[in-house]
């Protein structure tokens, strides 16, 4: 194999525009691997572990653009370096509004914007906690997109937002909603009573899309990092968000989502529930807590109401807001015995595995919780562990060295999809595919013929494969929930209203009557 390599000293690019540059250099003729970062310690780590390390590589700082090319050929590697140049100028502006330059610093555009109060920053992680600050002593907010800021930074920024009374929101805090506003990976939902305070990213956006499909929208969407309500933070931002949201007029109603806290702050959460006193849902997602989905317990409208999966949180939210009852239940279609007892008919006595490979790590860990309780352990990127079954993040750094989320590139995905159809103890490929501002244009059409190829080829060595698939996503994103449903049933996979209801199905088909009767009993559904 051959390797092309192009260090530029001083050329800074915003990490999107190089998971694009990578992702347009990975599809040239003759490429096998692309990786286009900035030369970080921690990057320079991960083109190692892709075995994308060269020597030029290893000279560059954090702050030169590395682009780096696996090929066939050197002159297939000379072509692909190329192209850099030319795609880098074109998606980079260098003006903006009226052609004037685009400002450099956050001292020039808040002089430029008086009126802003929020600052979103996506820059690598050794140089955030700097930018972070300069927009705190600003007074302005802060979305901090960026990863790889250390714990002590984090409680610092988060200790002198605090004292500013502003908002600092993660570090890797995928998405958020502002009053009414989307920021990163967002969906299009409407303003509503519903305030969210949750770690970030998919987690916030299945519940957003969930309460949509109900007719309600939401108030704020606060994403506070997944570490905020660990020991070592405490829950500042945590505590602060519920504050705000207790002060607002317009939120009827709180949802508190997250992974288990430490107890200390679990205890801050609910004491600070209970003075703001307006109802609210808490959901933890922790092993204590995992439900595999057996309808029982009734809600009232007392506050806080725990619950153990996303979907539950949107579903008790919207009782809460209806003042109605509601009862949990494993499904909310009306088929679910007959799509389980026809792909089961498919599948030969050795296929019992489930494979889950996910692009939202919140509904990747949901699932974990859900299916192990049900189908026995589960090994995972995310808990470590040995299992017959997988369930993989495949947005953890591992998979997206010089490769963007698989949010917006595919590749990673298409090739665990692959190579799991291949192993013929697998039953059931279990997927998630997440809409909104941020994503792919057509990420169901994106997996489509992988997902096709994969049922074709099991069905060629006589065993069935099952595909069971949800949509994070409202009618008004722009790619379409119903034609992106439409996409993954037409290759053949099942899709069902929530990630805890697919993980669910998913353990009926491998896990067989037992599962089916543990979540169904002897009814229909």
């Amino acid at each position: 194999m051959a390797h092309g390599t192009l260090v530029a000293r001083g050329a800074y690019h915003d990490s999107v525009v190089l998971l694009t540059l990578a992702r347009a250099l990975r599809a040239h003729a003759g490429v096998r691997d692309a990786a286009a970062l900035m030369g970080t310690p921690a990057n320079r780590d991960l083109l190692a572990q892709a075995g994308l390390l060269t020597p030029e590589a290893e000279t560059a700082g954090p702050n030169d653009l590395v682009v780096v090319i696996a090929a066939d050929s050197d002159a297939a590697a000379a072509a692909a370096l190329a192209l850099a140049d030319p795609l880098l100028a074109g998606s980079t502006p260098r003006t903006g509004e009226g052609g004037r330059p685009r400002p450099r610093t956050l001292a020039t555009a808040a002089r430029r914007m008086p009126e802003a109060n929020l600052t979103l920053i996506s820059v690598p992680g050794a140089f955030a906690a700097a930018e972070a600050r300069a927009a705190l002593r600003i007074g302005t907010h802060v979305m901090l997109w960026s990863d790889n800021v250390s714990l002590e930074e984090e409680r610092r920024l988060k200790r002198d937002a605090a004292e500013r009374g502003l908002l600092l929101m993660g570090p890797d805090c995928g998405t958020a909603y502002v009053a009414g506003v989307g920021l990163g990976f967002a969906n299009e939902v409407e303003r509503g009573p519903v305030g969210i305070v949750a770690a970030s990213g998919t987690g916030l956006q299945q519940v957003a899309t969930l309460l949509a499909a109900r007719g309600h929208g939401l108030s704020h969407g606060i994403g506070v990092g997944g570490r905020d309500m660990g020991r070592e933070i405490g829950g500042i931002m945590t505590l602060a968000a519920l504050e705000l949201l207790g002060g607002d007029e317009a939120t009827r109603v709180i949802v508190v989502l997250g992974k288990p806290p430490a107890a200390e702050v679990r205890a801050a959460v609910r004491s600070r529930l209970a003075a703001i006193g307006k109802p609210a849902v808490v959901c933890l997602l922790g092993r204590e807590d995992a439900d595999g989905g057996a309808g029982s317990g009734d809600i009232s409208n007392s506050s806080p109401v725990a619950v153990s999966t996303l979907e539950d949180a949107a579903l008790a939210a919207c009782a809460l807001l209806e003042k109605t009852g509601w009862r949990r239940q494993p499904f909310s279609v009306s088929d679910v015995e007959r799509r389980i007892a026809e792909a089961r008919r498919t599948l030969t006595p050795g296929q019992s595995l489930v494979v889950g490979l996910y692009a939202g790590g919140t509904l990747a860990h949901e699932s974990l919780l859900i299916l192990g309780p049900l189908v026995g352990p589960i090994a995972s990127n995310l808990a470590g562990g040995a299992g017959r079954h997988r369930v993989i993040d495949l947005g953890a750094d591992e998979f997206t060295v010089g490769r963007a989320h698989p949010m917006l590139d595919p590749g990673a995905r298409v090739d665990a999809i692959r190579e799991a159809a291949a192993r013929p103890e697998v039953a059931v490929l279990l997927l998630d595919v997440v809409l909104g501002h941020g994503a792919a244009a057509d990420p169901a059409g994106d997996l489509a013929d992988a997902l096709r190829s994969a049922r074709a080829g099991a069905r060629a060595h006589g065993r069935g494969l099952a595909v069971v698939a949800t949509v994070v996503g409202t009618a008004r994103d722009p790619q379409d929930l119903a034609a992106q449903i439409g996409t993954l049933e037409a290759a053949g996979a099942w899709v069902l209203p929530s990630n805890a209801q697919a993980a669910r199905a998913a353990a009926c088909i491998a896990g067989g009557d037992a599962v089916r009767r543990a979540l169904l009993g002897g009814t229909r559904t």
